[in-house]
C-alpha cells in the first residue's frame, strides 16, 4: 500500500510553500509540478499541484482557490533531539511572517501549523510519574517555543 499523502490546499502559493518546506528539511525534494490545462478552472499554465517529499514523507500542494484556509486543527509535528534543532526550526518557520503560538506551536507564513517539540517530551509527560508529568505540563503551558532544559528541570521538581 502506498503511504498516505497529506494534501495542502492553497489559493495560489502551493509552489512557493513546497519550495520553502523542502528548504527546511534534509532528504526533501520536489518530485513533480502539474499545471492547469485549457479545461481550467484556473488559467492554462498556472501551477495546479506540486508533489514533494519532506524527509521521505510525501505531500501535495494544491492551488485551488481561496475558499478553504489552513487551520490549527491539522498540524505537522517536528520531533527535535536538541534545543539547537528546536531553535533552528522555530526561527525558519516564523521567518517572513510566521507567528509564534503557545506550547510549541507555530504558524508559518503560508498559514500552516507546526508543532516544534522535543523528542523527549512524550516521555516527560507519561503516566509513569504523574506528579512530574503535571509539573512538565504546567511549565509547558507558560512557553511559546519549548525549552528542553526548563521541561527537564520541571520534571525533576527543581
Amino acid at each position: 500500500m502506498d503511504p498516505i499523502t497529506p494534501c495542502l490546499w492553497f489559493d495560489d502559493q502551493g509552489e512557493a510553500a513546497a519550495k520553502f518546506y523542502v528548504s527546511l528539511f534534509k532528504k526533501s525534494k520536489i518530485k513533480q509540478v502539474t499545471r492547469y490545462t485549457e479545461a481550467g478552472p484556473k488559467p492554462k499554465g498556472k501551477v495546479m499541484t506540486v508533489h514533494f517529499e519532506l524527509n521521505g514523507q510525501p505531500f501535495m500542494a494544491l492551488n485551488a482557490g481561496p475558499q478553504f484556509k489552513h487551520s490549527p486543527a491539522v498540524s505537522f509535528m517536528i520531533m527535535c533531539d536538541t534545543q539547537k534543532q528546536i531553535d533552528e526550526y522555530w526561527s525558519k518557520l516564523t521567518k517572513g511572517g510566521g507567528q509564534e503560538v503557545e506550547c510549541g506551536w507555530v504558524t508559518d507564513k503560508f498559514g500552516v501549523s507546526w508543532q516544534v517539540c522535543p523528542a523527549v517530551f512524550p516521555e516527560l509527560i507519561s503516566a509513569k510519574n504523574p506528579a512530574a508529568a503535571n509539573r512538565v505540563m504546567a511549565e509547558m503551558m507558560t512557553m511559546k517555543k519549548l525549552d528542553i532544559a526548563r521541561l527537564k528541570k520541571a520534571y525533576a521538581g527543581k
